[in-house]
């Protein structure tokens, strides 16, 4: 029974990882220029895992079949070093490749977390709250108006508590439910939450940041294929969750500056 149970351990290994070797399951389209980066850094975290993984598995299953059935009085025995070598190897072993990782990990992220946006990058305010994300463009003036949380009315559309009658900035901002931005441009989000963690996932993009409550979070990126892709929330925030959606579109240029002529003129 001992040996069966190796040979199943062994069998469900090995048959783990063939669809990963046959890249059953791809990975989405990437649409960002920092994302082959960030494919090779799965890449890389993907293999060495699974190497270990497997190797693992086949270990116990060869100690499982080789000991198995032994009789009660054979001699039991050591490994050199006791049980406090092999926690100092198994300590030393994990934490090489976790500080092998991070060291490989920082090119793959520097681009989008450890270098400021360029300076004519184009600024896009994202709020999220239950259950929505709602953005905001500057207008002619390139500035955004002030944000008054005690102004903020959803029934009245004003979803970032903005006051133009007392604001010249805020007069020319164009709000909308959809992100649009042009292919190639570099684009400099501005990202707060209204009320609790939510999260900005656009799995194209290769670009997953949380909101925090209370802090002014930024991120920057540039997209290099024209599309539609879907952002989704990826923190449980609440019933509403499983709905909290919104789009992104990469158009041209020319689409781009005629679709915000066109919503600043449904303000």
């Amino acid at each position: 029974m001992a040996k069966l149970f190796a040979v199943t351990i062994f069998v469900i290994a090995i048959a783990s990882a063939v669809p990963i070797l046959m890249h059953t399951w791809p990975m989405p389209v990437d649409i960002s220029t920092h994302g082959p980066l960030i494919d090779e850094q799965m890449a890389d975290t993907m293999a060495e895992a699974g190497i270990a993984f497997l190797a693992a598995q086949i270990i116990l299953a060869f100690f499982i079949w080789k000991f198995s059935g032994r009789p009660k009085d054979a001699k039991i025995g050591h490994f050199p070093g006791g049980a406090m070598a092999l926690v100092i190897a198994a300590f030393l072993l994990v934490g090489t490749e976790v500080l092998a990782l991070g060291v490989f990990g920082t090119k793959a992220w520097a681009a989008v977390y450890f270098t400021p946006p360029a300076a004519d990058s184009m600024p896009i305010q994202v709020q999220a709250g239950q259950f929505a994300f709602y953005f905001r463009y500057p207008g002619p003036d390139g500035k955004f108006g002030t944000i008054h949380p005690d102004k903020i009315d959803e029934g009245n559309q004003n979803f970032f508590g903005l006051d133009p009658a007392n604001d010249p900035a805020a007069k020319d901002d164009i709000v909308t439910a959809e992100m649009a931005m042009p292919v190639n441009k570099e684009v400099h989000l501005l990202m707060h939450s209204k009320d609790l963690g939510h999260s900005f996932y656009v799995r194209e993009l290769r670009v997953q940041q949380d909101f925090v409550p209370g802090l002014d979070l930024s991120l920057h990126f540039t997209a290099n294929k024209i599309g539609k892709y879907e952002i989704v929330c990826t923190q449980l925030c609440g019933l509403g969750h499983y709905n909290m959606k919104a789009y992104l579109e990469v158009m041209s240029q020319t689409d781009f500056d005629s679709w915000l002529k066109q919503q600043a003129a449904n303000q």
